[in-house]
C-alpha cells in the first residue's frame, strides 16, 4: 500500500507558508498605514467578491463618497473633505482589503494543490487547521471592527482593533512555526524546560505587548503624554481611571499608554536577560544563541522606536516602522521557541 505521505518534511510546503507569512507582515503594515492615514472607514460596505474592483467611473465614486458622508467620521472629523481627498483614503483601505484577499489566495490555492498531491505531512494537519481557522476569522473580525465605526463612533472600537490585530499576529506566528516544522521534519527529541518555557514566555510577552499597542492605537493614545519617561511631568497619567474597570483598561488614553510602557520595560528586561543567558549557555547550539540575541536586540530597537514615535507624536514613517519591527520580533521569538525545543 502506498503511504499517504511522501515524506515527513516538505521544503515546498515550508516555502509556501513562509511566503504567506511575509504577505501577512505586509498586510499588517498596510493595515497600520490605513489606520494612520485615517482611511479605515472609507469603504462602508463589505463585498468579498465585487469589492476586488475599485469604483469605475465618476458615478461610482460619487456613490461611494455619498456613503462615506453618511457616517459620523465624515460629519465630525472630515466635514470639508473633497472627492479627491476621499479617493486618497479610499485607496489605502481598498489596498488593505486587496492584500488580505491576496493572502487568502496565496494560502488557499497552494493548499488545494498540496492536499491533492498529498504533500502535507499528516502531523501538521492540526496546525494547518489552526492556520485555516485564523485565516477565516480575520476578514470577519475585520468587518466587525469596521462596522463599529459606522454608526455611533468616529473611529473603530479599540477592543475590536485589538482582536483584529491579535488574530493577524497569531496567524503570523502559526505560519512561521508550521513552516519550520514542515522544513525540519519530526523532532528527534523535545528539549525539557527551562529553555522551552522561557522562550514561550517571551513570545507571550511580545504578543501581549502587541495587543496593548493596538489599544494605544485604537484610542489615539500616542497623541497624548508625549514626554518620556514621565507623563506630562508626572510619574503616572493624571487621567488614568475611567468610569469603570473596562473603561479604564480598554478606553482610557492614560491607562492604555501606561500599560504599554510598563510591559515594554518588563519585556526589554526579560528578553535581555534571556539573550544574555542563552549566549552564555553551553547547552544551546549556535543557531539558538543567535536567535535569542537577535530577539533581545530587536526588542531593544522596538522600545527605542516606540519612544521616538511617542515623542514625535506618531509620524507615519516611525509608526509604520514600529509595527513592522513588532512583526519581525514576534517571528524571531517564535523561531527561537521552536528551535530550543528540538535537538
Amino acid at each position: 500500500m502506498t503511504s499517504f505521505l511522501r515524506s515527513d518534511r516538505s521544503r515546498a510546503v515550508a516555502i509556501w507558508l513562509l511566503i504567506t507569512a511575509a504577505l501577512v507582515v505586509a498586510m499588517v503594515v498596510v493595515g497600520g498605514l490605513t489606520r494612520l492615514t485615517g482611511s479605515g472607514l472609507s469603504i462602508t460596505q463589505w463585498k468579498p467578491v465585487s469589492g476586488v474592483l475599485p469604483p469605475l467611473g465618476e458615478a461610482q465614486w460619487q456613490a461611494e463618497f455619498a456613503r462615506y458622508r453618511a457616517i459620523p467620521q465624515f460629519r465630525f472629523v472630515n466635514p470639508d473633505m473633497s472627492l479627491a481627498q476621499f479617493r486618497f483614503i479610499y485607496f489605502w483601505e481598498w489596498s488593505h482589503r486587496l492584500l488580505a484577499r491576496l493572502v487568502g489566495a496565496v494560502f488557499l490555492i497552494p493548499l488545494i494543490w498540496f492536499a491533492v498531491r498529498r504533500e502535507i505531512p499528516r502531523r501538521l494537519f492540526v496546525q494547518m487547521g489552526g492556520v485555516i481557522l485564523l485565516l477565516g476569522l480575520e476578514p470577519i473580525v475585520g468587518w466587525w471592527m469596521v462596522a463599529s465605526g459606522l454608526a455611533n463612533r468616529v473611529y473603530v472600537a479599540p477592543e475590536r482593533l485589538m482582536i483584529h490585530l491579535g488574530i493577524a499576529f497569531a496567524l503570523l506566528g502559526a505560519l512561521v512555526w508550521t513552516a519550520l516544522d514542515a522544513l525540519a521534519g519530526q523532532a528527534r527529541q523535545v528539549l525539557p524546560s527551562p529553555w522551552g518555557g522561557r522562550a514561550l514566555a517571551v513570545v507571550g510577552l511580545i504578543y501581549l505587548q502587541i495587543l496593548l499597542g493596538a489599544l494605544v492605537a485604537g484610542n489615539q493614545a500616542g497623541l497624548v503624554y508625549n514626554d518620556w519617561p514621565l507623563f506630562a511631568g508626572h510619574l503616572t497619567p493624571q487621567d488614568y481611571a475611567g468610569a469603570d474597570l473596562w473603561a479604564t483598561v480598554a478606553h482610557s488614553q492614560g491607562a492604555v499608554q501606561l500599560h504599554h510602557r510598563l510591559v515594554a520595560y518588563l519585556l526589554t528586561l526579560v528578553a535581555g536577560l534571556m539573550g544574555a543567558a542563552a549566549w552564555r549557555s553551553s547547552y544551546l547550539a549556535g543557531t539558538s544563541k543567535l536567535l535569542a540575541l537577535s530577539v533581545a536586540i530587536l526588542v531593544l530597537v522596538q522600545a527605542g522606536l516606540g519612544i521616538a514615535t511617542l515623542m514625535a507624536r506618531v509620524p507615519i514613517g516611525l509608526a509604520a516602522a514600529h509595527q513592522l519591527v513588532a512583526a519581525l520580533t514576534l517571528c524571531l521569538a517564535v523561531a527561537f521557541a521552536w528551535r530550543v525545543r528540538r535537538i
